[in-house]
């Protein structure tokens, strides 16, 4: 089992595919012990952060941030993962508690635990308005909803594989995925190729378990196909919150909002949704913030 976390990008068919695979068990036994997620929750939030991660480092800008938003009917209640172009990632699901019947064939049931509903991929660029492309979901399974999302917002057409494993005592054994692309113009039998090679790769998780690494994952769905190894990124769950962004945000509700929130000990408690991290602002704060506040 790698303890590294990171993203490979390789090209491949003379440049005609470009592809991204990680290794993320960090990252999701990370979101899973901070929101304390259940199996199902653990499983499809990693999916999400691993999808994002990937899809992040697409961007170019040092600046650029990456929003990927599900909303749905379904006991998660939605997620929301954010990312940048340098391999972090953070997210969290409405309902940490969430629970779901595992499919037939035993694995976890992501689809039920997520519901029908709306994927939204966000792109900050740095422009005046954001890139916003929406979806309806198609399995709630989250790969496969990536991939419709690549075909009909992006008009690139992709396959994309994710996969958790979850231990009996919830933590997270494996986690990872990749994401393949086909470029304009490919030749049929590169097309050809791809798709047989996808055929017959294992699972994800299956080859993660078996050992292999980003690398090695993008070698077996690229066979036959010159596979390029084109660099890694270092990839890891980060929350960038802190006490003075909370303290900012109070000021800013102004006086009488800010006078409402004290609890009965005249304390204030912020949670980051993120990271599920606390801030506590005790009453000589308040009297600050008060001061600062408009």
């Amino acid at each position: 089992m790698s303890e590294r976390d990171y993203i490979v990008r390789a090209t491949a068919a003379d440049e005609y595919i470009r592809a991204f695979a990680v290794t993320s068990r960090g990252i999701a036994e990370t979101a899973r012990v901070a929101h304390n997620l259940t199996p199902v929750a653990t499983a499809a939030l990693g999916r999400l952060l691993s999808g994002a991660a990937m899809m992040g480092i697409m961007m170019k800008g040092d600046r650029d941030i990456l929003t990927v938003r599900i909303d749905s009917s379904g006991p998660l209640h939605g997620l929301l993962v954010t990312a940048d172009s340098h391999g972090h990632v953070k997210g969290y699901v409405g309902n940490p508690n969430a629970e779901a019947p595992n499919r037939p064939d035993g694995h976890l049931g992501v689809g039920a635990a997520v519901g029908i509903g709306v994927l939204s991929v966000i792109k900050d660029l740095g422009l005046k308005d954001p890139y916003v492309g929406d979806i309806a979901l198609q399995t709630g399974e989250i790969a496969e909803d990536l991939t419709y999302y690549f075909a009909a917002s992006e008009q690139t057409p992709s396959s994309v594989g994710l996969g958790v494993l979850v231990d009996r005592d919830g933590s997270v054994l494996q986690s990872g995925g990749f994401i393949v692309q086909l470029m304009p113009d490919v030749p049929d039998e590169v097309i050809t190729k791809l798709e047989e090679n996808l055929k017959h790769i294992p699972s994800v998780t299956e080859m993660l378990s078996a050992g292999d690494t980003p690398e090695t994952m993008l070698a077996r769905v690229l066979a036959g196909l010159a596979p390029e190894m084109a660099g890694t990124t270092d990839a890891a769950f980060v929350c960038n919150c802190s006490r003075e962004r909370y303290a900012q945000g109070l000021i800013s509700l102004g006086k009488e909002e800010l006078a409402k929130l004290p609890d009965e000990n005249g304390e204030i408690e912020v949670r980051c949704r993120f990271c599920n991290h606390a801030y506590r602002f005790d009453r000589s704060d308040i009297d600050e913030m008060l001061k600062n506040a408009r």
